[in-house]
């Protein structure tokens, strides 16, 4: 069949959609709204990379330690957490070899 989609799975609220290679842009478009309806938090993650807390020591900026993170904290890295698992889950088996 001419033009039929590689994307074996239907839409589903629990699993992300599988990315295989093919047609990025659709794949994008549902991955976009499948992580938007768990958190926008998790979206703004994948858009604006990782929450890395920082403080100013001697004039510059340093990782912050672990140990002095805030609940705030705490939370938006886990966002990046939740965004890095829902990502690799979306990915076969090529496509995350491709990238990792």
């Amino acid at each position: 069949m001419a033009g039929k989609l590689s994307f074996e799975e239907g839409a589903s609220i629990n699993k992300p959609p599988l990315f295989c290679g093919l047609n990025y842009k659709y794949w994008e478009a549902r991955m976009k709204i499948f992580v938007e309806s768990i958190d926008k938090g998790i979206w703004d993650a994948i858009e604006n990379g990782p929450f890395i807390p920082k403080i100013k020591k001697n004039g510059s900026f340093t990782r912050k330690p672990l140990s002095q993170w805030t609940n705030e904290e705490c939370k938006m890295a886990k966002l990046d957490c939740i965004a890095q698992n829902i990502i690799a889950s979306t990915l076969d088996f090529n496509e995350f070899f491709r990238i990792a």
